[in-house]
């Protein structure tokens, strides 16, 4: 049993994360920071490379299917996919605080549910939806870059190929953080 000191009052400021909050950290993250390791250590991660097998082989064909990824965004010295690997990297810190607060930080409120609370609380709280808002405007981002390059990087893949390996893969990172910023938001405010 806690001490009362771990407890949490009803007056403070408390916060648990969703269950579709941590399904979604617990699916996402692993993904992102593989994506992550791949797109900072190119070309070394990219086919041909000293690193591609076997940890980023999947890339092979993403990058065929997104040229962003590719030789072909590489090769032109696109900066921006390095870009958004590095504000990946940021977001992944970001969630990692804020999950890392609630596993070792966590106060037991009325009911036995594990909060954040108080000030450090709230603080891991706003980390976690600064980090679901930089996730859901880099991905609007990175979608606008298709839409207003002509779909330069992607115009090229038959529609069933781009539903299935660009829009519904991409389209997850609009949906987990959209939730993430409701959820979380809703304690903020």
């Amino acid at each position: 049993s806690k001490s009362s000191s771990s407890k949490v009052s009803s007056t403070s400021f408390r916060h648990a994360p969703t269950t579709a909050t941590l399904a979604w950290l617990a699916i996402s993250l692993p993904l992102v920071i593989w994506d992550t390791g791949y797109v900072l250590l190119r070309p070394l991660s990219m086919p041909g490379g000293s690193l591609h097998w076997p940890v980023w082989a999947p890339y092979k064909l993403y990058g065929e299917v997104d040229h962003i990824y590719g030789w072909k965004a590489f090769n032109a010295g696109n900066g921006f996919t390095s870009a958004q690997g590095l504000l990946n990297a940021a977001e992944t810190l970001m969630y990692l605080y804020y999950l890392a607060a609630w596993l070792f930080s966590s106060k037991t409120a009325e009911g036995g549910a594990r909060v954040l609370a108080g000030r450090g609380g709230a603080r891991a709280t706003l980390f976690g939806y600064a980090a679901a808002v930089m996730t859901l405007s880099k991905t609007i981002l990175y979608w606008a870059n298709e839409y207003y390059s002509g779909f330069d990087n992607i115009g090229h893949n038959p529609l069933n190929d781009l539903i299935l390996l660009w829009i519904i893969p991409n389209g997850a990172w609009l949906v987990g953080p959209t939730y993430m910023i409701w959820s979380i938001g809703a304690d903020l405010i």
